[in-house]
């Protein structure tokens, strides 16, 4: 006789319940159940070995699992790394425990354990941009690049045409765009910093023309804040920050001053490597990372700190792992594949991989042959949870993101129609 036994692929609280729900569970039993379907592993950094063990201890009491460095028990470290392995419910019961300790830093980690839990277990608020609202979760945007610029990477600037750029402007709208990305300043690898005045003459009449012509919101793709005012000024009502308001001290108290949504990405370029680099004909050697994946975390939490200290709503806040921005092949697909660590910061995502240079090293293209390779990254980039994709084919990639949103979005657009 045979059961038909499968292994189900559950890694959604919205595919467990819809597992639940055809075997008829009840609503009741599918909401006490819900908390112990699923397993996730948390990583604490740098805690102190009396907290240490007392975590590993309640986790234990609680039947999960924490792993330590072996060698914090013989007294060769005073502090370990953290890795708690366990359902929600052991962790809701952790918090618990921790929260009624008498050591101040147990209560810091059942504060930061609570919070960090929400944030990437919970849904994140709607965002009016412009006169849209953007809804996380229920399907993927699109960002259309608009570069205005004599020397983009991929070939495709509009310097000192006006017309052409509306033009493709409002191709890119026909096309499935959500935002038009206006840029004047190319981060090409080895590009020189553009001068305010000379940016502001590249984009600001562009600008002009698109609020006039276009019903979608136009976001401004600068990290300077005299030109994000000007451009706010003229009718863009989004700033993107390709240096996480780290490159102009003004420019987190414009974006509160203004009320309007920011990207804040990572980044940490050096071009004079780039340069080298490229002179070299090899792939570029990026910066070192402690752990790429919690340094980006860490850093993004920083720009995120000096918004929400300026008076930026945490809700109007959108966070870019900065692709191609001082990392290598090898640092840049492991950032899509492990993408989904990104949601613990409780932002909506925003990806870029259109065209970058670790499409053309993995498949040995140009940048006017990536278009496969996108379409890949930006899949999978929606698969990790990516709210957001940021792209020069706007028609190609908007349909990548219908078909695999019908895919990864099913039970969450079902719940939210």
């Amino acid at each position: 006789m045979s059961f038909n036994l499968r292994f189900l692929n559950l890694e959604t609280p919205d595919r467990l319940r819809v597992e639940m729900e055809k075997i008829g569970a009840h609503p009741g039993g599918i909401k006490i159940m819900l908390p112990k379907g699923l397993f996730y592993a948390i990583k604490l950094e740098g805690v102190k070995f009396a907290a240490a063990n007392i975590i590993k201890q309640e986790m234990l009491s609680q039947g999960g699992e924490a792993v330590l460095a072996g060698d914090i028990y013989f007294g060769e470290r005073e502090t370990s790394d953290i890795l708690l392995l366990g359902t929600q419910r052991h962790y809701e019961g952790l918090v618990k425990k921790l929260r009624g300790q008498p050591l101040k830093s147990l209560v810091a980690v059942a504060a930061e354990l609570q919070q960090g839990l929400t944030r990437y277990l919970g849904e994140r608020s709607p965002l009016t941009i412009g006169d849209k609202t953007f809804h996380w979760g229920k399907r993927t945007y699109i960002m259309a690049i608009l570069n205005l610029t004599p020397d983009s990477f991929s070939g495709d600037g509009l310097f000192g045409d006006v017309d052409k750029a509306v033009a493709r402007a409002e191709e890119f709208a026909s096309q499935g765009a959500d935002i038009i990305d206006v840029g004047g300043e190319s981060t090409r690898p080895g590009s020189k910093p553009l001068p305010a005045n000379e940016e502001m003459e590249r984009v600001l009449p562009t600008i002009e023309r698109l609020v006039r012509e276009i019903d979608i919101p136009i976001s401004i793709d600068t990290y300077k804040a005299e030109v994000a005012e000007r451009a706010l000024s003229a009718g863009a009502t989004m700033v993107n920050d390709v240096w996480g308001l780290r490159m102009d001290p003004g420019m987190a108290s414009l974006v509160a001053k203004w009320q309007v949504p920011v990207i804040i990405m990572h980044n940490r370029s050096r071009p004079k490597d780039a340069v080298q680099t490229e002179r070299l004909g090899g792939r570029y050697l990026g910066v070192d990372y402690r752990d790429l994946m919690a340094d980006i975390i860490q850093e993004l939490r920083e720009s995120i700190r000096l918004a929400l200290e300026a008076g930026v709503e945490r809700a109007k806040i959108i966070v870019d792992p900065g692709i191609g921005f001082g990392k290598t092949v090898e640092q840049n697909l492991e950032i899509l594949f492990n993408l989904a660590e990104l949601r613990v910061l409780g932002h909506p995502i925003l990806v870029g991989p259109s065209r970058k240079s670790f499409i053309g090293y993995t498949l040995d293209l140009p940048p006017e042959e990536r278009l496969e390779g996108t379409a890949a990254a930006v899949a999978l980039a929606i698969a990790r949870g990516a709210d957001i994709v940021r792209v020069h084919d706007v028609k190609e990639m908007a349909r990548v993101a219908r078909m695999t949103d019908a895919m990864v979005r099913r039970e969450a657009a079902a719940s939210k129609a």
